[in-house]
């Protein structure tokens, strides 16, 4: 399925723009957006999956007011992860996905490996969080719960990582339509 989505930010001006090809066993997505916060910048990035939607590589470059960056992640057949910059990432050993900040794409991962639309959970994951604007690569605790399923073959997952906690609601080819206090598909 190739697919254009669109999501508009909550709680500010912010706009997320994907195209993705989704597969029954992995994607490949590019996408740009426009936030007005912390500071107005821009950003572009490309995602590409391996079998199973685990995570093969994130590139992604940011610029703002008199500042640009740029990161490479990869996810090597071994499981071992590296950045440019930034080198080996050995605290990031069993994660299987990245989940870019402020993006609605990364949560579909997860949630299509693990057959979330189904019912499930609770999965506890690792995940090599990409925090924005900065693009410091992190190991970040998530966990996904299968909440409800809905007529349109969607589901709610509830998604929880430190005290946050969203019900995330997904359409059937498992990609966000309404991340609550984050963004909504138009």
């Amino acid at each position: 399925m190739n697919v254009a989505l669109l999501w508009q930010g909550v709680g500010g001006p912010a706009l997320e723009l994907s195209a993705a090809e989704i597969g029954s066993e992995g994607l490949t997505a590019r996408g740009a957006w426009v936030r007005a916060e912390p500071e107005p910048y821009s950003l572009t990035y490309r995602l590409e999956t391996a079998s199973g939607f685990v995570t093969r590589s994130l590139t992604v470059a940011a610029w703002g007011a008199g500042w640009s960056r740029s990161l490479e992640l990869r996810r090597l057949p071994d499981g071992a992860w590296a950045a440019s910059p930034g080198g080996d990432l050995p605290q990031l050993g069993g994660a299987l996905d990245c989940d870019l900040g402020y993006s609605c794409l990364t949560n579909t991962m997860p949630v299509l490996r693990h057959g979330l639309l189904e019912g499930g959970g609770p999965i506890d994951l690792l995940m090599a969080w990409v925090s924005v604007p900065d693009l410091r690569v992190l190991p970040v605790a998530q966990r996904y719960t299968h909440v409800a399923r809905r007529p349109d073959g969607g589901a709610v997952i509830r998604y929880e990582s430190g005290s946050f906690q969203a019900d995330i609601t997904f359409d059937s080819s498992g990609v966000v339509v309404d991340y609550p206090q984050l963004g909504r598909r138009v």
